[in-house]
């Protein structure tokens, strides 16, 4: 064929084609089947490590849920417990000195109190339950409740000065906050 007529049937044939056609063949031209196959493994695949992953997390939720379950479990017979390691502090501090060195029986009952008191504090301690003794330390919010402020004590304001009640916590986790006295901040007279 000559070049003229080439560029006619070329024209002709663009000429017989409407753009729906002429964009078809490029939609139309069957792609790889194994670039599909291809595809449709990456995404089986980046569902299937979606799915572990999401399997692992579940898991590891699950585990973690148990032993906090097994730490904490516990919480609010210790609590109720508190109040008879509260009991004992007092009956022993209830005694008078005087009262201990004259009477033998008394000094006796004393005793079995201090180490039942004592014993029970060494449980605590076993199960992850301590005693918040915060003496002399900043008034911390997490683990004191303050009750009172006490003037004129000389010390930094916010400094605990009275315990009231010692507070407990259980594996690092408030039981019970200590009621305290925190030392008020003395008026600066400028």
């Amino acid at each position: 064929m000559t070049e003229p007529a080439r560029q006619n049937g070329e024209q002709d044939e663009a000429a017989n084609q409407t753009p729906e056609t002429q964009a078809q063949p490029e939609a139309a031209a069957p792609a790889d089947p194994l670039a599909q196959k291809d595809a449709e493994i990456a995404q089986l695949k980046d569902q299937l490590l979606r799915a572990l992953a999401e399997t692992e997390n579940t898991r590891r939720r699950a585990e973690r849920d148990r032993e906090d379950t097994a730490k904490y479990a516990v919480g609010n017979f210790a609590r109720d417990i508190l109040a008879v390691a509260d009991n004992l502090k007092r009956a022993v501090e209830s005694v008078p000195a005087d009262d201990k060195t004259g009477n033998a029986a008394l000094a006796t009952l004393l005793e079995g109190v201090e180490l039942t008191d004592r014993q029970l504090l060494s449980l605590f301690e076993k199960h992850g339950i301590k005693r918040v003794a915060p003496m002399g330390e900043p008034f911390d919010a997490n683990f004191h409740q303050a009750m009172f402020e006490v003037p004129g004590t000389g010390k930094q304001a916010g400094t605990v000065v009275q315990v009231l009640q010692a507070g407990f916590t259980i594996h690092g986790r408030l039981l019970r906050p200590a009621l305290v006295g925190v030392a008020k901040g003395d008026p600066n007279p400028s």
